[in-house]
């Protein structure tokens, strides 16, 4: 299709958007997307072990609820009733009993995962509940493990060990070298797959470089449809880099391993925030590398904490489509 052909029909629909990610991350490109169209699916990972999701996948051996949850209330509708069950869904239980930590909204994703025995169909049933705006799906439809190799855990900083589960990668005291998935060739969700091949542009971070943001490369089928969809592919960075996982990392090394883990992967925009960018040229570099080029836009929060703007994403994202 033409770039004048997609303009025209574009302009008879809204436009299709695919986010891809985890946690917080996810939560911020969601909250500005939805400002931007209702035609919004997220695809969300499912490897974390930890907290009250790595409890319940530990006991019931379903999908880890939490970034799913996150990305529910994220695309909750604004009304009474979207927000009432969104509070709702991030409330946690306080005290010190079976319950303490758990939130309820995992606890409801757990149950309705079980009775209805497909996890896309509980987070159907989830987004209507909440009234979402748009959909909410895996990224695989069961469980998976992230595996790391890690340097700089002993004596010799060069030596590499291998650490397992999304807690250990992500506070890690060592370097990162590379991260992979088990099982080793995870099959993905049918829907997301769909979702990535229909969409007008996909957006993969910002979020937690290694467990929330690479996973969804790891994953076969997904990784062919990002690289094969006609869709544009926006890369988000993150303001900072994380604690663990990240630290000591320049924006541009982050790009460094993505394509490290999917060297076929070519990407048409690098959305950066202004100020989190200290050699710009560096960074436009590496973006080239990728096939693609770098946006620096104010996408930070205005009082300088390390958090994403969702109206400042937002018309930084609409600008970068416009051109």
């Amino acid at each position: 299709m033409t770039e004048a052909a997609n303009s025209a029909n574009l302009a008879d629909r809204p436009l299709r958007a695919v986010a891809l990610g985890g946690g917080h991350g996810l939560y911020a490109t969601l909250s500005a997307l939805r400002m931007l169209t209702d035609a919004l699916t997220a695809v969300v990972t499912v490897a974390d072990d930890g907290g009250s999701s790595g409890r319940l996948r530990g006991e019931l051996g379903v999908l880890p609820p939490g970034d799913l949850r996150m990305a529910l209330t994220a695309l909750a509708a604004d009304d009474t009733g979207g927000s009432r069950w969104g509070e709702l869904f991030q409330h946690r239980f306080g005290g010190t009993g079976a319950l303490a930590g758990h939130a309820v909204g995992n606890l409801l994703l757990a149950g309705l995962i079980e009775v209805l025995g497909d996890p896309v169909a509980a987070l159907d049933e989830a987004c209507a509940l909440l009234r979402v705006r748009g959909r909410v799906l895996p990224m695989c439809t069961h469980p998976l493990v992230i595996e790391a190799e890690v340097t700089g855990l002993g004596p010799d900083p060069h030596k590499s060990a291998q650490i397992r589960g999304q807690v250990a990668v992500a506070s890690t005291p060592g370097r990162v070298q590379r991260v992979w998935l088990r099982p080793k060739q995870p099959s993905a969700c049918r829907e997301a797959i769909e979702a990535v091949w229909a969409a007008d542009v996909v957006i993969l971070g910002p979020g937690s470089w290694f467990t929330s943001v690479l996973p969804h490369l790891l994953v076969p089928e997904l990784r062919d449809a990002l690289v094969g969809t006609p869709a544009q592919r926006l890369v988000v960075l993150n303001l900072a880099p994380q604690p663990g996982e990240t630290a000591g990392f320049s924006p541009e090394q982050h790009l460094d391993v993505l394509n490290q883990h999917a060297p076929e992967l070519r990407v048409h925009v690098v959305l950066a925030d202004s100020a989190a960018v200290p050699v710009p040229e560096r960074l436009r570099r590496s973006a080239e590398a990728l096939g693609g080029r770098a946006v620096l836009a104010p996408i930070g929060e205005p009082d300088g904490t390390p958090r994403h703007n969702p109206a400042a994403l937002a018309e930084a994202v609409r600008g970068v489509l416009r051109s």
